[in-house]
């Protein structure tokens, strides 16, 4: 073969592998990557939607710290009295030495017995825990919350996996920032929230774009729930034109070789 034909042919195979990744690798728009598009203005908008109080439900996890002027009387409430203030102690430990929720919707409480937990906000349940409290020591104070609040984020995120979250109420938002946002080929417009009730799991497509999410029912979370962001289309057309270029440049290399040898 003529040396003067195989370089029109690598040519050409060189020209087809930039012509298919121009064609495959589509660009991601800034209309694809912004949250909550609408027509704003420097006036505060306002969007109706008061999140529903938490309920206690079984298995859930309480930390209790009960205060008074009598610490020793104290002492056998509180399951944390070696560690530091609520919010800088360790979250394993939290978790794993706190008050479980049973199946009857009662926690153990020392000395006190069973106190019914179940079906009461954080702050209804707060108080039940200090007037039972109240009867073993006298002017106490007790705290109480929620210390079972994951959420898992998967996904086209930086940072993947299960958080915990130290409050009864959290968004969507929050939980997308703390596996720290998309990256720039995560899909905002087709979110997964996937949600466990007592007839099975639940899923809900969530559009990250609209403003419309704010007054959704499910922009607020509840424990245990899963985000699942999927890729965009373009991130499955750039692995096509990576392994196609790699094809055509191994094809092109392969004719030179042949060419020059011959």
């Amino acid at each position: 073969m003529p040396y003067s034909a195989v370089s029109s042919a690598v040519r050409l195979v060189l020209l087809g592998v930039l012509l298919l990744s121009t064609a495959l690798v589509s660009c991601v728009s800034t209309r694809d990557v912004s949250y909550l598009q609408g027509n704003y203005s420097a006036q505060p908008t306002s969007v109706v939607n008061q999140p529903e109080e938490y309920l206690i439900v079984p298995n859930d996890v309480l930390y209790i710290r009960v205060q008074s002027a009598q610490p020793e009387l104290t002492k056998a409430f509180n399951l944390h009295e070696n560690e530091m203030l609520f919010g800088q102690s360790d979250p394993g430990s939290l978790y794993v030495n706190g008050y479980v929720v049973d199946n009857t919707g009662n926690i153990l409480v020392p000395t006190v017995g069973k106190v019914l937990v179940k079906g009461l906000t954080i702050s209804a349940a707060q108080e039940v825990v200090q007037k039972s409290i109240a009867n073993y020591v006298r002017n106490a104070t007790v705290v109480l919350r929620l210390v079972s609040f994951r959420v898992t984020v998967l996904g086209e995120v930086k940072t993947p996996g299960r958080y915990t979250i130290f409050n009864d109420r959290a968004t969507v938002l929050e939980a997308l920032g703390l596996a720290g946002d998309l990256t720039p080929l995560g899909n905002r417009r087709n979110v997964k929230l996937i949600r466990q009730t007592k007839d099975g799991s639940q899923v809900m497509l969530l559009d990250l774009t609209r403003p419309e999410l704010l007054s959704s029912p499910y922009y607020y979370l509840l424990p245990n729930d899963a985000l699942y962001v999927e890729p965009v289309k373009a991130l499955t057309q750039r692995g096509n034109s990576v392994n196609l270029g790699l094809l055509f440049s191994g094809l092109g290399t392969a004719a030179l070789l042949y060419g020059l040898f011959r």
